[in-house]
């Protein structure tokens, strides 16, 4: 995208993380996010490995980190391959994120105070002013999200969810124009100002309604 090649990935990634590891991991990780890696693309371990300076052990162990994430699959006989999302997975992702997003909600809620509602809103108000919003759009998302759940205290909870929200954001970069992020922020307002007003039934119904829509709009440009 934007004519960006591996080579600048691997630069910027050179700059940003301060370990081997985490900068294989993080710069695969932006490759496949930003399009510059497309899905059902090989990724041969000795290309990755000479294209960041590394031996071939930290791309191995990035790969399965990967893998973990659900950017990467491994095939016998073909190795590691970016992974692509069908409608089915789409499908399943939604129905995970409904059921865990809405538990974390209801676990968050009895101690969602005024802080957390308050950086909720900056986030809103960031995503509002946010000139690069197609390229911003999954981490000032996922903000959001966080911050309403992060009352909760259940780590290992949200990196799940997380999780499902990044395998959303590479196909949400690639297929959405800048229309289709007017009605999940609109949503994203109408949930702040539920939570506000401590409903938690219309919190959840508003949370589910707004993941669903989210999948359905993906949907339609996967078809």
């Amino acid at each position: 995208m934007s004519g960006m090649g591996l080579e600048d990935v691997v630069e910027n990634a050179s700059r940003r993380y301060r370990t081997t590891q985490s900068m294989v991991v993080g710069g695969l990780r932006d490759a496949i996010l930003s399009g510059v890696l497309v899905g059902g693309q090989p990724l041969r371990q000795d290309e990755i490995a000479e294209q960041f300076g590394v031996s071939r052990m930290p791309v191995r162990e990035a790969l399965r980190q990967l893998e973990g994430e659900g950017m990467v699959s491994f095939y016998p006989h073909r190795g590691a391959v970016v992974s692509e999302l069908s409608q089915e997975e789409v499908l399943e992702i939604i129905e995970i994120r409904v059921a865990l997003e809405t538990m974390a909600l209801r676990k968050a809620f009895p101690l969602l105070g005024e802080e957390e509602l308050r950086l909720a809103e900056d986030v809103l108000r960031s995503i509002d002013e946010e000139e690069n919003l197609v390229s911003r759009w999954g981490e000032l998302n996922w903000r959001f999200h966080a911050t309403l759940f992060s009352p909760a205290d259940r780590p290992r909870l949200l990196s799940i969810v997380k999780a499902q929200h990044t395998a959303f954001e590479r196909y949400i970069r690639v297929h959405l124009v800048l229309s289709d992020y007017e009605n999940p922020q609109r949503e994203h307002y109408e949930l702040l100002d539920t939570c506000r007003r401590k409903d938690l039934d219309g919190a959840l119904q508003l949370l589910s309604t707004h993941i669903q829509n989210t999948g359905k709009t993906l949907l339609s440009h996967l078809r």
